[in-house]
């Protein structure tokens, strides 16, 4: 994810916060808002007691499910979806959303009930858990089934529903936050999605908390030309009677919050890195088929595999939306159609978490540092090879604000759960990850950037376990290294 910066800071921090980062003074967000009851954590996150169960059709997906620490009110740890079959369809003349979504999902312990995050914009008009009708209330953002689950055990709910789906409040003071999370729908009535650090919920049924990855397929209907773009690879496309349908499937497993589903009037254009990873750019069929910094996705394929190496999905793609920021959607980034977002260096920036994010993703929230420190710091030194100076040069320019990020929205592993993304958790640990380049050198440094995401493929991880990773993995005592730079009110020396 990037970020921007308010004006009202100076010229030369607004210049190197646009490349990462949005914020704004707004209030926080009102009573609506379900982090109300969060409260900051310093330690690290507990995770479930229970131990996945190994094989099946969907073995990948598999997840140690967990509380969130910072937003615990989101998901529940005795589900764990293992597959979501969403079959939506767009009606832009009435700004309705029908579905049905068939959810595959292994019980992590013993319920009288089913818990899943949803929303009361949309009616259900039936559900059945094993195709038999089950009881459900709707509460807020919580869907409770009627339904008893057994530890271990496999089941499979279908529900169908429809309505219109309205943002949730963020929890986040930053301006490209300000329309709230979730499904969005813009003034021509296409619509587009941002689910960071949650809003899965405003439109289908989910355990919307980062440890739990799982597949997906989508089937997306709409009157043509408009059309529908989600992750993955575009397995078919037809149009019949004014109808379009595209179906995508995404071959590896996800977090709810990586992923994208967009209806507009699109264009694609296709393009492929040197290494043979094929790009497709989806933007406005009525504008430029490449615009701003999008032709440069395969150079930065390339820089970024001689870095981390091989790119860990098999498509990467570009969707272009009516919005001001970009997320790192998994193999389909989402960039809104701004000069900011669709820069190179945001470009570089929303590739790099396919590694760092994507294929290994935190296991909870007071973890996302993991994510964007280090996308951050790759940014930071694409940058200085295109301005000439070196990537320390980088980090003492901006070294020069992290003290007021800091300050700001608290430490880049315990962050005021109402500043969610603000520049706190991109800088400290970029300058962290230079720190720690210098102490150990590069061999060490560079190699410990390659293996991580190698050895944790489309898993989770928190802190600790990473922790304990670079240490085994470098031979140094870093505790007290990781506990300043991370959890520390202020910012340490250099």
């Amino acid at each position: 994810m990037t970020r921007m910066r308010a004006a009202s800071l100076a010229l030369a921090l607004t210049a190197a916060l646009a490349l990462a980062a949005c914020g704004s003074d707004d209030e926080p967000e009102s009573d609506g808002d379900p982090t109300t009851s969060a409260t900051p954590t310093s330690s690290a996150p507990t995770t479930s007691t229970t131990t996945p169960s190994a094989g099946g059709k969907y073995a990948a997906a598999v997840s140690e499910t967990r509380e969130d620490s910072v937003y615990p009110d989101i998901g529940d740890p005795l589900v764990d979806a293992l597959h979501y079959d969403l079959g939506l369809a767009w009606d832009p003349a009435k700004d309705r959303l029908t579905a049905h979504q068939t959810l595959t999902f292994r019980a992590t312990g013993d319920s009288p009930t089913i818990p899943l995050d949803f929303n009361e914009q949309l009616g259900i008009s039936e559900l059945t858990v094993d195709g038999e009708p089950a009881d459900h209330e709707v509460d807020g953002t919580h869907l409770t089934i009627d339904h008893p689950i057994e530890a271990d055990q496999r089941y499979e709910l279908a529900l169908t529903y429809a309505g219109t789906p309205e943002p949730a409040p963020a929890p986040s003071t930053r301006q490209d936050f300000t329309q709230g999370v979730g499904w969005s729908i813009t003034d021509e009535h296409e619509t587009w999605t941002l689910q960071e650090p949650y809003g899965a919920f405003t439109w289908y049924a989910v355990n919307d908390q980062p440890a739990d990855k799982a597949f997906y397929d989508f089937t997306l209907t709409s009157p043509a030309p408009m059309s529908g773009v989600a992750n993955g690879q575009l397995t078919k496309s037809t149009e019949e009677g004014g109808t379009s349908t595209n179906t995508w499937h995404l071959a590896e497993p996800a977090s709810s919050y990586l992923v994208t589903v967009a209806f507009g009037d699109f264009q694609h254009t296709d393009l492929t890195s040197s290494s043979g990873v094929p790009i497709q750019v989806w933007t406005d069929a009525d504008g430029d088929p490449l615009p701003g910094g999008t032709d440069t996705a395969p150079a930065a394929v390339d820089w970024l595999e001689k870095i981390l190496g091989p790119y860990p999905f098999d498509s990467l793609g570009i969707l272009v939306v009516d919005n001001d920021s970009g997320m790192e959607t998994q193999t389909m980034i989402t960039l809104g159609d701004s000069d900011y977002s669709l820069s190179p260096a945001v470009v570089v920036h929303e590739a790099a978490h396919h590694w760092y994010g994507d294929t290994v993703t935190p296991a909870d929230w007071s973890d996302v540092w993991m994510n964007e420190g280090m996308a951050m710091y790759l940014q930071g030194m694409w940058e200085a090879e295109q301005e000439g100076v070196t990537i320390a040069q980088k980090m003492d320019e901006w070294a020069g604000f992290e003290v007021q990020l800091r300050e700001g929205a608290g430490p880049p592993a315990a962050f005021d759960p109402k500043q969610f993304g603000d520049g706190n958790i991109y800088y400290g640990p970029a300058l962290m990850w230079q720190e720690l380049r210098e102490r150990i050198g590069d061999d060490k440094f560079f190699a410990m950037l390659r293996e991580w995401p190698a050895s944790q493929e489309n898993g989770n991880a928190d802190r600790q376990e990473y922790w304990d990773w670079i240490e085994r993995t470098t031979g140094e005592e870093l505790s007290d290294f990781f506990d300043d730079w991370l959890l520390g009110e202020e910012t340490p020396p250099r």
